[in-house]
């Protein structure tokens, strides 16, 4: 059996990503520094966009999907008069215009992008599409309208080319808390945004640009929060490399509880929280018997709440409480 590599290290770091830096390689770069044995992260972030990458180590990963559910606030830019093929400064531009709107009139669509709204991601997106990703297909069809068009100039016939289509992605319902105009120049315009899970930014840019009857791209995004992580106890990934392998970077760890602000946390006994980590039932008693879905739900049901059971201040447990009883869903190695 291969030796496993690195160390069990287990918590949240909360990191500033840099601009140019992709999601994938700023979690390689935190599990080097903490010679961590496992790591992931709690929502992409594009290379062209800076801010809170929050980075799971250990434990922590199964806590992932809580964070990335979260809500997320960004601080981003639309450049007015060119809309580009990823939606974003990285694309071909794809369209352009000439028109360049007021302030006044981005500040009288704005009402029409909050609250519950329908979104289509944007072609290059990770979204899987007959079990491929959107962007592999759309850089696929990129690439032939490349090919395509270099050949057309070679003087040879359309028929001696191949072409894909673009991948057409279904609009999805999103939630947008707040959007608000921060700046106004004359090519381009600041934004705030505080939004739900599954909200692509750069499709926000491409339909205000829309609804104002010009083009527009994303030109700079920088995400500012996601779930309970801000910018406030962040920490930059230059810094954190200069820690690399030293007791002063375990300082920067968060425990793994962080990503679960908003589930219920619930003290057990010993016993309970060694029956929990043998997979086994508890009855729904005490802290537990006060939670609503207790009272009316089964455990085994989707609408069964979720709570963390804590011993010791130390999560056992992820755990689902029904009318059944406790049930454990995901449990805690620590």
């Amino acid at each position: 059996m291969a030796k496993r590599r690195g160390q069990p290290v287990h918590g949240w770091v909360n990191l500033d990503k840099p601009v140019g830096v992709s999601s994938a390689k700023a979690v390689a770069i935190v599990r080097r520094v903490f010679n961590a044995a496992k790591a992931g992260h709690g929502g992409t972030l594009d290379p062209l966009a800076s801010g809170i990458l929050p980075i799971a180590l250990g434990e922590a990963t199964k806590t992932v999907s809580y964070a990335m559910d979260g809500r997320k606030s960004y601080a981003f830019a639309i450049r007015w008069g060119s809309q580009t093929s990823t939606d974003d400064g990285e694309g071909d531009v794809i369209a352009t215009s000439e028109k360049r709107p007021s302030a006044a009139e981005i500040e009288s669509v704005l009402p029409d992008f909050k609250g519950e709204i329908w979104q289509t991601p944007p072609a290059f997106s990770a979204i899987k599409i007959g079990g491929k990703r959107a962007y592999e297909l759309a850089r696929k069809a990129t690439d032939k309208k490349t090919i395509a068009k270099d050949s057309v100039s070679e003087g040879k016939s359309d028929a001696d080319t191949t072409t894909a289509e673009m991948p057409q992605l279904s609009p999805r319902q999103i939630m947008v808390n707040t959007l608000e105009l921060r700046e106004a120049g004359a090519d381009e315009a600041v934004f705030y945004v505080d939004c739900g899970k599954g909200t692509y930014i750069r499709s926000l840019a491409r339909d205000i640009a829309k609804a104002l009857g010009t083009v527009g791209h994303v030109s700079m995004l920088r995400r500012l929060s996601v779930g309970p992580f801000g910018s406030d106890r962040s920490i930059s990934l230059d810094f954190l490399e200069s820690l690399e392998h030293s007791a002063a970077a375990f300082e920067h760890i968060h425990p793994v509880v962080s990503a679960l602000d908003d589930i219920p946390a619930v003290p057990i006994s010993e016993n309970e929280a060694r029956q929990l980590r043998q997979g086994q039932r508890l009855a729904a008693t005490g802290s537990f018997a006060q939670m609503p879905r207790a009272r009316s739900t089964d455990v085994s049901s989707s609408d069964a709440e979720v709570a963390v059971a804590m011993y010791d201040d130390q999560p056992v447990a992820l755990v689902t409480v029904g009318q059944g009883g406790v049930k454990p869903v995901r449990v805690f190695n620590l």
